[in-house]
């Protein structure tokens, strides 16, 4: 109630507003960190990270001025095999022991259109930066007495031997066991809750 006061006795003067970037925090459990690798080159495997973390920074006046900045931790990788998950956190693929953490933070988002984005910016994993460019989709936001929530959908290929996760087995018939693309999809929801208003 304050805070809404507030705001109508500055409309009332004439003070003039000017909108600025509103950070939101990830929602990991309404969102989504996965991966999708060619098994043998014959069908596809999916694998999601369990554990991350987030910000973006939402400015409703200009959409060059958002940015995001994601940290996921190596050691919660689920792919349902508890002997696969094991083998791709050890020094043959992620070596999650030594790079505890995945990183990605924008550098640059250009708005395409209805919503489309293209968000480009620093990925790091095992060690190595490199630049990569997210194909991704605003899918709106909504607003509530607690806060405001946005969503956000976003995809991305790359190749895994750029970072590093170099571990590779040729099948007889000359196929790669696990393919050097990696195909990346996030699903990503976010939250800005307002301050607590005080009684006084």
């Amino acid at each position: 109630m304050i805070r809404r006061t507030l705001l109508a006795a500055l409309l009332v003067c004439g003070v003039s507003i000017t909108a600025s970037a509103e950070t939101y925090k990830i929602d990991a459990t309404h969102s989504y960190v996965g991966f999708t690798v060619r098994h043998m080159a014959i069908s596809k495997v999916k694998g999601a990270f369990n554990e991350f973390e987030g910000t973006i920074d939402i400015d409703p006046a200009d959409t060059t001025k958002w940015a995001c900045d994601v940290t996921i931790q190596t050691a919660s990788i689920d792919t349902r095999s508890e002997r696969r998950d094991g083998h791709l956190k050890s020094p043959d693929f992620f070596n999650a022991e030594e790079f505890p953490t995945i990183t990605f933070k924008s550098t640059k988002v250009v708005p395409k259109g209805n919503g489309a984005l293209e968000i480009m910016g620093d990925l790091t994993m095992h060690g190595v930066t490199k630049p990569v460019t997210l194909d991704a989709e605003y899918l709106g936001g909504m607003e509530s007495e607690r806060g405001k929530r946005a969503g956000f959908t976003a995809t991305t290929t790359i190749d895994r031997m750029d970072y590093g996760v170099s571990w590779d087995n040729m099948m007889e018939t000359g196929g790669l066991v696990v393919s050097h693309d990696v195909d990346i999809t996030l699903e990503i929801e976010a939250s800005m809750r307002y301050p607590e208003e005080s009684g006084d």
